[in-house]
């Protein structure tokens, strides 16, 4: 059960955001109102399934730092913040400290260091242990460092290669009840095998992170097949409209901090 969530207000700056152009055409930008107007929908579903949202104030420095999910993980007992690769996006570690330490004592906030680098969005959790994608974002020695702070407190961690694109959560999402929703390539993963894994066709691939959130599934609107597909597994589906933050690689798991 999720009690609290940290999001930041998008920014102006949202249109220099970094961008793969995985989801969407190259050389989109988002519109900054429209994105401001989506992420208070965003904000407001979260508190309708029982969370208290602390909302940052934007932060034009960092065109990115709408996705607080990245700088920081956040766990029962501790929290990691974390050493994002990104020159452009590595200052957010600083920014997200103080909410921190709303909720977190100086002793259960640890750091990753350099050469260490991580991104929360390469970090799924399941029960209590964590998968932490290998990718261009989070390295071994991230990955090293994340396992070496989390086994003190009862969680485990282990490493899996991210082959397609940005993060592990653009590509493998876990529902619950051992449900997990992947690419053609994340159904093949070894790690992935004992799950009940569920395909998700390219043409939807953004709809994969979908977001589980004390008892129902927000998806991304506008991908029919997802969401039958979660619905027929028993959940209770709530949609947003997250098409401005897409244009540049964001993502509904992205855009919190959930614990």
């Amino acid at each position: 059960m999720f009690k609290n969530a940290i999001v930041r207000k998008p920014c102006k700056a949202l249109i220099d955001g970094i961008s793969t152009a995985q989801f969407t055409e190259e050389g989109e930008t988002p519109i900054y109102e429209k994105a401001v107007e989506q992420h208070a929908q965003y904000v407001k579903t979260l508190e309708s399934l029982g969370a208290k949202v602390l909302v940052l104030d934007a932060d034009e420095r960092y065109p990115d730092s709408v996705f607080t999910e990245d700088p920081a993980v956040v766990m029962e007992g501790c929290a990691v913040i974390t050493n994002p690769a990104r020159e452009s996006r590595n200052g957010e570690k600083e920014e997200i400290l103080p909410a921190i330490k709303k909720y977190y004592s100086d002793d259960q906030i640890f750091f990753i260091k350099s050469p260490g680098t991580m991104e929360g969005g390469d970090v799924m959790l399941v029960d209590k242990h964590f998968y932490v994608g290998l990718s261009d974002r989070t390295n071994e020695e991230g990955a090293r460092q994340f396992n070496e702070i989390v086994t003190k407190f009862g969680y485990t961690s282990s490493t899996v290669p991210v082959t397609e694109g940005l993060h592990l959560k653009d590509f493998a999402v876990y529902l619950s009840d051992n449900n997990l929703l992947v690419t053609e390539v994340m159904d093949k993963e070894p790690a992935f095998k004992d799950f009940n894994r569920y395909v998700i066709p390219a043409e939807e691939l953004y709809a994969i992170n979908s977001l589980y959130f004390n008892g129902t599934v927000i998806v991304p609107e506008g991908y029919p097949y997802t969401k039958k597909l979660i619905e027929d597994l028993g959940y209770p589906v709530l949609t947003v409209n997250n098409d401005e933050v897409k244009k540049i690689d964001g993502s509904l798991t992205c855009l919190s901090l959930r614990f």
